[in-house]
């Protein structure tokens, strides 16, 4: 594996861990390491002290293997994204929880504060209808919206946030931005 591209992710790993987006047993991110492979994290694998076993290289186009099976859940996710999207050098799963209980509730985010009026006017909310089927629907819908929408980014109702960028630090800054966003609007409502 590289091992800048490791140290990177398992550093970003880390703080995202940290600021709660990742959670004990969800939560997946994800390195584009060459045109037609990536590194994700292990199934199980809790994102706060990672370590390189923690991580599995995966090759998006030979046939699928037993590595397959051990890594994350969000494996399908990652891997279709990577297959439409070029431009995609990282992606992330993360279920930050203001942003996550804000989308239970609402439809769009309208950000009130300057960093989230700066990144977006407003974020449409994606819903999934039905959580019975979510996991054999969510690659494909989720794939579908990036490609035809230009957002980096995916809040989804009661699920996370699903976010890539060619840049580590820019889809971390994204996140972070959203939750805060999320966090001032339920706070402010809460003050009223």
């Amino acid at each position: 594996m590289n091992s800048y591209l490791l140290k990177e992710v398992k550093d970003i790993s880390n703080s995202m861990f940290k600021k709660n987006y990742f959670g004990v047993f969800h939560g997946s991110i994800s390195a584009r390491d060459s045109v037609n492979s990536f590194i994700i994290n292990k199934k199980g694998a809790i994102l706060d002290k990672v370590t390189e076993e923690c991580f599995i290289r995966l090759s998006c186009i030979k046939e699928k293997d037993y590595r397959w099976n051990e890594a994350s859940v969000d494996v399908e996710i990652h891997e279709q994204i990577y297959n439409a999207l070029p431009n995609a050098k990282y992606i992330s799963y993360t279920m930050p929880p203001f942003a996550t209980a804000f989308s239970l509730e609402h439809n769009k985010l309208i950000p009130q504060d300057f960093y989230g009026h700066q990144l977006f006017s407003e974020l449409n909310i994606y819903d999934p209808k039905d959580f019975n089927n979510w996991e054999e629907r969510a690659s494909s819908e989720i794939t579908y919206f990036f490609k035809n929408n230009s957002e980096k980014l995916l809040l989804i109702k009661g699920f996370g946030l699903i976010s890539y960028d060619r840049d580590l630090t820019e889809m971390v800054k994204k996140v972070a931005i959203v939750e805060n966003s999320c966090k001032l609007l339920t706070l402010s409502s809460v003050m009223e």
